[in-house]
């Protein structure tokens, strides 16, 4: 039984460390600061308990003392228990008094340290603290802290370097007031990077006599001296970056669309508008279809979901046998490929009506197909099949649900700037969930079977992917923001 006090980074949950996502994997309680990213969060196991101590939560705010008792009581009864800590845990933050408290009852405790604010924000606005032949040094100062400890000014200022304080407009102005009575020209250059690292940072560049007009008024990391002259940008020069896009997929399938947009610096929003449950039969139908799978000519699965859920509901894949396996699209056909089953068919467009013109008619004697697919789908499939001399079986393989948007989730759409569609369900059950009028100004449909649900249901399609993918559908969303 470990307390494992782990450093969250700055905000940009790429930068926990491998050693950090371990734990977090196999916690049994997560105690968390309400500043750490859900995506972190989300890295635990579904079971474990979630316990957020600054009130940001169901929970009243908690002391210092009040989670140092915490973190013992739970470090007596669970096998892992995660301190998640935003920053470094001994940097800045209260994780020396919750160690000591850990060490004081006996509980066993260990220290992941974590990438400090004060060297990853200027390192993600492109300021680099120390330049060869210009500076070799930098200082740390928490403006706060200083207000409580005694500071040599003049040495600080004497010293040169770069200077990185952490602050806010509060705290900001009397440390500049102090650095300049100690020598430091008012025209010594400052940058100031808030909310850093996160993909709604913002970065401004002044003097210190600005600067001791001007404070942020939100905590920032102010970078001031030789390290603040450097310009290289590269985050906020990302093609993507300032845009907030909804992501509406179930939260099983988010994670690809939801990466990929991340990296090219969009601000993610997860609201599922569906979820992925069992068939209305508890999966007999699908089970018996896929004990007779050797009576049908063709299988043809629609969907990810439905490739994943027919492959595992047979008992063995040779009984396949000459059956030959369509899918309507890649994404489809790699989900196959998981089980290690090439499909025979994927039509060159990925949508119902092209797979008809691929399968065409049946040979003479007549021939059979099981479509294995969602419980509510599109009938253009079956009944075209059927026209066109076909003997059809569908089988439902899953149903979509809507999922109960939170309080969160409402207020995180009402600035969003894109919203994604990757099928009509997930168009429908946000309009139902939502109302048109919380739509987003700009959407983005997977292809024209989505984008004709969307016009239906009254909002104006501003993208449509060309290719009806996920890459394709960020290919289109980067055209529409290119300049």
């Amino acid at each position: 039984m470990t307390v494992y006090l782990v450093g969250a980074g700055p905000g940009d949950p790429g930068l926990l460390t491998v050693r950090g996502a371990q734990l977090l994997a196999e916690a049994d309680a997560v105690v968390y600061d309400g500043p750490v990213d859900s995506q972190l969060l989300a890295v635990a196991p579904a079971r474990a308990e979630r316990i957020d101590v600054t009130g940001q939560s169901e929970r009243p705010p908690m002391t210092h003392d009040d989670v140092s008792r915490l973190l013992v009581e739970l470090g007596r009864v669970h096998r892992v228990v995660v301190r998640l800590a935003s920053g470094d845990p001994f940097v800045f933050s209260s994780g020396g008094d919750e160690a000591g408290a850990l060490r004081d009852a006996g509980v066993a405790f260990e220290v992941v340290p974590g990438v400090i604010a004060a060297l990853a924000a200027p390192a993600y606005a492109g300021l680099s603290l120390t330049l060869p032949r210009i500076t070799a040094s930098f200082t740390v100062l928490s403006a706060t802290e200083a207000s409580h400890s005694p500071v040599d000014w003049e040495a600080i200022a004497r010293t040169g370097g770069t200077l990185v304080l952490l602050g806010d407009a509060t705290s900001i102005p009397p440390i500049v007031e102090r650095l300049s009575a100690a020598g430091l020209s008012g025209e010594t250059p400052v940058v100031s990077v808030q909310r850093g690292t996160r993909p709604d940072q913002g970065t401004v560049r002044s003097t210190l006599a600005g600067l001791a007009r001007d404070a942020p008024d939100v905590p920032s990391v102010i970078v001031i001296g030789d390290g603040s002259a450097s310009d290289l940008r590269w985050f906020e020069k990302r093609p993507l970056f300032g845009c907030k896009v909804v992501v509406t997929r179930s939260r099983a399938q988010a994670s690809s669309l939801s990466s990929q947009l991340r990296e090219l610096g969009a601000e993610v929003v997860e609201v599922p508008t569906i979820a992925i449950a069992e068939p209305s039969d508890g999966g007999a139908a699908l089970h018996e279809a896929a004990r007779r799978i050797g009576d049908y000519d063709w299988l043809v699965v629609t969907s990810p979901n439905g490739a994943r859920r027919t492959m595992g509901a047979l008992v063995d894949a040779r009984a396949l046998g000459g059956v030959k396996v369509a899918a309507i699209g890649p994404a489809t056909a790699q989900a196959l490929a998981e089980s290690k089953l090439v499909a025979d068919l994927v039509p060159a467009e990925y949508v119902a009506e092209s797979l008809l013109a691929a399968l065409g008619t049946p040979p003479a004697g007549g021939g059979r197909i099981l479509v294995s697919r969602a419980a509510v789908a599109r009938d253009v499939l079956p009944d075209g099949l059927a026209a066109a001399g076909w003997d059809v079986d569908v089988v439902e393989a899953y149903r979509t649900v809507r999922p109960e948007p939170t309080d969160r989730q409402r207020s995180e759409l009402a600035d969003a700037d894109v919203v994604t569609f990757t099928s009509s369900s997930t168009v429908t059950n946000f309009v139902t969930a939502f109302d048109t009028e919380s739509v987003p100004p700009t959407v983005a449909c997977i292809g024209p079977v989505t984008a004709a649900t969307a016009r239906d249901l009254g909002l104006t399609v501003d993208v449509e992917a060309s290719v009806h993918t996920i890459d394709g559908l960020v290919d289109a969303l980067l055209e529409l923001t290119a300049p």
